[in-house]
C-alpha cells in the first residue's frame, strides 16, 4: 500500500470519526437548548453500542 491511498484511508477515518463526535455534540446541544438541563445518556448508548459492536466482532 503506498502513501496515497494510506493518507486518502485516514482522512475517510478522520471524517467518520469525526462526523460521530458531531452527531454526539449535536444530541447534546438540542437537548440543553429545549430542556436546559444537560442529559449525559448519549455517552451511555454509544457505550452499549460500542460494547455490541466488540462482542459481536469479538
Amino acid at each position: 500500500m503506498d502513501y496515497g491511498t494510506l493518507l486518502i484511508q485516514q482522512i475517510l477515518n478522520g471524517l467518520h470519526i469525526g462526523s460521530i463526535y458531531a452527531l454526539i455534540a449535536l444530541g447534546y446541544t438540542m437537548v440543553y437548548g429545549i430542556v436546559k438541563l444537560i442529559n449525559f445518556a448519549h455517552g451511555d448508548i454509544m457505550m452499549v453500542g460500542a460494547y455490541i459492536a466488540f462482542v459481536m466482532i469479538a
